[in-house]
C-alpha cells in the first residue's frame, strides 16, 4: 500500500508519497557526492580545504583557474542539461503514454540539432544564436511530427514511427550541412553533434540556467494536468482538464526545454529516454514525476561525464559517446521488454 505524508498550511494541503521523498533524497545525496568527487578528484587533486579557500576569494591562481574556469562550469552544465533532458522526456513519455515517446527517439532533439547546426555552419552563430535556432528547430520538428501523426488518427505507435522517420531525414540533412561547410565550422558542428561538455564556459551555464528558470516553473504548475493526461484523454476530460490547450502548452514547453539543453551541449543521447523510466521504477509510481526525474537526469549526466573524463585519461571523450553506449543497451532492453509485453 502506498504511504503518503500530508503537509498542511493555511488553505493548503499537500499529499506527498513517502517512497518518492526518500528516493529523491537518496538521488540528491548521490548527485552531490558525484559533484564533489568530480570537482576534487578528476585530474589534478584539489583538497576540499583549498576549494573552500578559492570559493572565498583566495587560493593560488592555477587552482582558481582549474576550479572556477574548468571544473565548476562543466559540472554545473551537466547538472542543468541532465535535469532539462529528463524533464522533457518525462513530459513526452507521459503525453504519449509510451516509454519510447522520448524527444531523442521521435526526432525533436534531432530537429533542435538541425537548427543549431544550420546556424553554426551557414551563419556562424555563437551560443546565443545557436540556442535560438535550436529552440526554433525543435518546435518546428515537433509540430511536423504531431501534425503528420494526427492525420493518421494520432495513435502513439504512429507518433513514434513518424518521429523516427523525421529524425532519419534530419540526420541526413545534418550530414549534408557538415559536408558542405568550411573545415573549421564542420569540425565544430561534428563535435557538437555528438554531445559534449568539453570546453564549455560559464556563458553556456548562464544561458541554460536563465532559460530553465523561465520554462520549468510553468511545467511544474501544469504537472497535475500532465498526470491526468497520462491516464488518457477521456479520463482527463471527465476531470475537467482542457485537453487540447493543456497538451499543446506542455508540448511547447517541453520542446523548448529540450531545445535549449541541446543548444548548450549538443544532442546528448538517451538521457531523456532513460531518466524518467529509471525514476518511475525507483519510486514505483504509475506516473512519471517531473522533479524526481530531473534529479535522476542530472545524476546520470554527471556520472556519464565522469566516465567520459576518466576512461581514456588524459584524453576526454564527449559525454554523448558514453550516454550513447549505455543508452543503446538500455534501448535494446526496453524494446525487448515492450515486445514481450505485447506478445505475453
Amino acid at each position: 500500500m502506498t504511504r503518503r505524508l500530508t503537509v498542511r498550511a493555511p488553505g493548503i494541503a499537500l499529499r506527498l508519497d513517502v517512497r518518492t521523498l526518500w528516493v529523491s533524497g537518496a538521488l540528491l545525496i548521490t548527485a552531490f557526492a558525484a559533484v564533489v568527487f568530480t570537482v576534487v578528484a578528476v585530474g589534478i587533486w584539489l583538497p576540499l580545504a583549498d576549494i573552500v579557500e578559492i570559493l572565498r576569494g583566495g587560493g593560488r591562481r592555477a587552482d582558481r583557474f582549474i576550479l572556477l574556469d574548468l571544473r565548476l562550469p562543466r559540472v554545473c552544465l551537466a547538472l542543468l542539461t541532465g535535469a532539462a533532458l529528463a524533464v522533457s522526456g518525462a513530459v513526452f513519455q507521459s503525453l504519449s503514454r509510451n516509454p519510447l515517446g522520448s524527444p531523442d527517439i521521435v526526432g525533436f532533439t534531432t530537429g533542435s540539432a538541425t537548427g543549431a547546426v544550420l546556424s553554426i555552419v551557414v551563419f556562424g552563430a555563437g551560443p546565443a544564436g545557436s540556442a535560438v535556432a535550436a529552440v526554433a528547430g525543435g518546435i518546428v520538428t515537433a509540430l511536423i511530427v504531431y501534425g503528420l501523426a494526427a492525420r493518421g488518427g494520432g495513435s502513439v505507435r504512429r507518433l513514434v514511427l513518424v518521429g523516427i522517420g523525421i529524425a532519419a531525414m534530419l540526420v541526413a540533412v545534418n550530414s549534408y550541412l557538415i559536408s558542405r561547410a568550411r573545415l573549421d565550422a564542420a569540425q565544430s558542428a561534428a563535435v557538437w553533434l555528438v554531445g559534449t561538455l568539453n570546453g564549455r564556459t560559464w556563458q553556456y551555464v548562464y544561458l541554460l540556467g536563465i532559460a530553465l528558470a523561465v520554462l520549468v516553473p510553468p511545467l511544474l504548475l501544469l504537472n497535475r494536468r500532465l498526470e491526468m493526461l497520462a491516464m488518457g484523454e477521456v479520463s482527463a476530460r471527465s476531470l475537467g482538464v482542457p485537453v487540447p490547450v493543456s497538451r499543446l502548452s506542455l508540448m511547447v514547453l517541453a520542446v523548448a526545454v529540450c531545445a535549449v539543453a541541446t543548444a548548450a551541449t549538443g544532442p546528448v543521447a538517451f538521457v531523456a529516454l532513460a531518466a524518467p523510466q529509471v525514476t518511475r521504477r525507483l519510486t514505483r509510481s504509475p506516473a512519471v514525476q517531473l522533479l524526481p526525474a530531473a534529479i535522476t537526469g542530472a545524476l546520470l549526466l554527471v556520472l556519464s561525464d565522469l566516465v567520459a573524463q576518466r576512461i581514456l585519461a588524459p584524453a576526454q571523450l564527449p559525454v554523448g559517446v558514453v550516454t550513447g553506449a549505455v543508452g543503446g543497451v538500455y534501448l535494446a532492453w526496453l524494446l525487448s521488454a515492450q515486445w514481450r509485453k505485447g506478445n505475453g
